[in-house]
């Protein structure tokens, strides 16, 4: 009972800092999404492609969340958007008073769109609000297609399901229509873009989503 109780309180602070986080972004009028996925699915290739295809057309920024280095705040910074990086030590997930202290390190100035690389784990950072519009759950045909049977928080707590290296269907033991209904299954309401960073299938659409900001239709 105690445990429950400490894991509550936490869980409540986080929470009241999470939407000092929201009210910031809101007040500026900037998009936030908390890209979260097991390690390895793609959220940083993701972003890279994308960056290149709201090129000119949308200011972003990036924070990245990682347990050691700062390699994938290095590829990001390559594009030219505003990046810093929280290094967790070990820790499976971000909470919103990390986040809080990287924004103090941001320039937001004309930024309409941030992306929250959460650290790559499919358990933890379902639970965590950062002060985001959405969670957008990264999963890679290479995981297979039970992935949001096993791990159903993750898939009911986000907005978004991108499916990354369709490209890699053909290859893998991976049934696109059973991946997304199980997904479905889970959450009905889930948003779905099918993507390839390789092909660069589904870009165009996912960036014309994130031009919109639509989250009326989450």
């Amino acid at each position: 009972m105690s445990v429950i109780t400490i894991e509550r309180k936490v869980l409540e602070k986080n929470d009241q800092l999470a939407q000092r986080n929201r009210l910031f972004f809101e007040e500026r009028g900037i998009f936030v999404l908390n890209l979260v996925s097991s390690p390895g699915a793609g959220k940083t290739s993701i972003l890279e492609k994308t960056f290149l295809e709201l090129r000119g057309s949308m200011r972003a920024a990036v924070i990245e969340g990682d347990v050691q280095t700062d390699l994938d705040a290095q590829r990001v910074a390559k594009y030219g958007v505003p990046v810093v990086q929280i290094v967790t030590l070990g820790a499976c997930h971000l909470e919103a008073n990390l986040v809080q202290d990287a924004m103090r390190n941001l320039d937001f100035t004309g930024v309409e769109l941030l992306f929250i690389e959460n650290v790559g784990n499919l358990v933890c950072p379902a639970s965590y609000d950062l002060g985001e519009q959405a969670k957008v759950v990264v999963l890679s045909t290479t995981e297979g297609d039970d992935k949001p049977l096993k791990y159903p928080s993750m898939f009911l707590n986000s907005s978004l399901l991108i499916i990354n290296k369709i490209d890699l269907i053909p290859y893998v033991n991976c049934d696109l229509n059973r991946l997304k209904n199980n997904a479905l299954q889970i959450n009905p309401k889930l948003r779905i873009f099918e993507m390839s960073c390789t092909t660069g299938a589904g870009f165009p659409e996912w960036c014309n989503w994130l031009k919109k900001k639509d989250v009326s239709s989450l």
